[in-house]
């Protein structure tokens, strides 16, 4: 069982970043791969990046690749997602996920636990 704390979101202005944190619980958060997803307003779960077991592994959506960086420290069982050059639409509630086995996947009914997420407004 691994529960996920998000945190980091806020109202920020275009152009400007955010880091966002997920602090995970239990004992091996390093077996696990890590990811982050992000939701609008009347719109569906996209996938935004995620990370392998080990860090060593990336993969980002095309509409944030350059902008966007995750990253993870195990010893703190945290996952990171620095966010950089905000734009307007990348306000969402953003939830990191976690999936069992250590291989990361673009899609969400692959991970097995999600925090509550934290809400990012990015003003014009």
């Amino acid at each position: 069982q691994v529960q996920l704390v998000e945190s980091g979101g806020g109202l920020v202005q275009a152009g400007d970043s955010l880091r966002l944190s997920c602090a995970a619980s239990g004992r091996t958060f390093s077996s696990y791969a890590m990811g982050w997803f992000r939701q609008a307003p009347g719109k569906g779960r996209e996938f935004i990046a995620a990370i392998n077991w080990s860090g060593g592994s990336t993969y980002y959506a095309d509409s944030v690749k350059g902008r966007f960086t995750i990253s993870r420290d195990n010893a703190k069982n945290t996952v990171y997602l620095q966010m950089n050059n905000l734009k307007p639409e990348d306000t969402a509630v953003y939830c990191c996920a976690a999936r069992d086995g250590g291989y990361y996947s673009t899609k969400w009914v692959d991970y097995d636990y999600w925090g509550q997420g934290t809400q990012v407004t990015v003003s014009s």
